[in-house]
């Protein structure tokens, strides 16, 4: 097949001016290269098309593939993820993981988890604050979780995003929706273990890729999968893969997560995040539809890694369901 390659690449926007915490989510060179490579290797013919504005040049020159591997996050907007898969489909073009309905929903975190509550998984109890919300109407007790309704790799999340009394809650509110000019999600702390499953497949056919659990060293911001974490994982983190069958704790983890990947209509890999209530209970936390995908410092393929299943082989899975769709299609 001629498969495209649509990307965000940090460079290009670092280049443009923008700041490393606005390109935190774009992709680095080595991640193309290695996907690129992989593909090839699986007998592919690869053509790099770049990001939404340039998939839109191509398109007018009259360019065509049999299936794009879509890993654009877009720089701009609530439905910036939606946006080269929303292009694709008005020309009829396959491409691989979710589609922009539900690139859109779960990048707002407060509308999929509305989702999930009506599907009957556990969620956190949560508000969404968009300056209106008084002390008064928030019925949650402390502690509380805030956090930008609709950011990525942990941007906005500090140590300051645990508020440990309610007279703290709206004031911290309000500086978060004036530096993120977006929502708040307002969530009941979870203090317990944090994981995360990786999942390729859709609908009946998704299922487990394994599941890692985020345990954070001394030198880490303590009590919080932040950014700065995040950005320095590999001397604050210790990622430890888990055995479903060695414990039910992250069986359980799980069965949350195929069930919050099917309910929420998300297709070909990606990872759902929980953490765990003082009683060890999981609870979902949010999800990734567009996962990161380098080979050695993304969560997706550190987890496939760590069951023995190797970068080359997480990218043919993700292919695999992806071209289920162009039989469909071609019909």
């Amino acid at each position: 097949m001629k498969i495209g390659l649509t990307y965000d690449l940090r460079s290009d926007y670092l280049a443009e001016g923008y700041s490393d915490l606005e390109t935190a989510e774009f992709d680095r060179e080595d991640t193309i290269e290695s996907l690129e490579n992989s593909l090839k290797i699986l007998g592919h013919r690869t053509d790099r098309i770049g990001n939404a504005r340039k998939l839109i040049e191509r398109l007018a020159m009259k360019d065509s593939w049999d299936l794009v591997f879509n890993i654009a996050e877009g720089l701009k907007g609530i439905g910036r993820e939606a946006q080269v898969p929303a292009i694709l489909d008005i020309y009829d073009i396959p491409y691989t993981f979710s589609d922009p309905l539900v690139m859109s929903l779960t990048l707002h975190k407060g509308m999929t988890k509305r989702i999930i509550r009506d599907a009957g998984i556990p969620t956190s109890d949560f508000f969404v604050f968009e300056g209106a919300l008084k002390e008064d109407d928030i019925t949650l007790k402390p502690p509380f979780f805030i956090k930008p309704v609709a950011e990525g790799t942990g941007k906005g999340i500090t140590p300051d995003s645990i508020i440990r009394q309610k007279k703290d809650l709206i004031p911290a509110c309000f500086k978060m929706l004036s530096e993120h000019d977006q929502p708040v999600l307002i969530e009941q702390y979870l203090p317990g273990r944090e994981f995360t499953v990786g999942i390729t497949g859709t609908g009946s056919e998704a299922a487990v890729v394994g599941t890692m659990e985020v345990h954070l060293l001394p030198g880490a911001e303590q009590g919080v999968y932040s950014y700065a974490n995040k950005e320095n994982c590999e001397e604050l983190v210790n990622y430890i893969i888990r055995d479903s069958l060695a414990d039910p704790l992250v069986k359980r983890c799980e069965d949350v997560a195929v069930s919050a990947w099917r309910a929420l209509g998300c297709r070909d890999g990606g990872r759902i995040d929980l953490r765990c209530d003082e009683n060890e209970l999981p609870y979902f936390l949010e999800v990734n539809p567009l996962a990161g995908l380098h080979p050695d410092h993304s969560d997706l393929p550190i987890i496939a890694k760590g069951v023995g299943l190797g970068y080359q082989a997480l990218i043919e899975r993700i292919l695999a369901s992806a071209c289920k769709r162009i039989k469909k299609t071609s019909q």
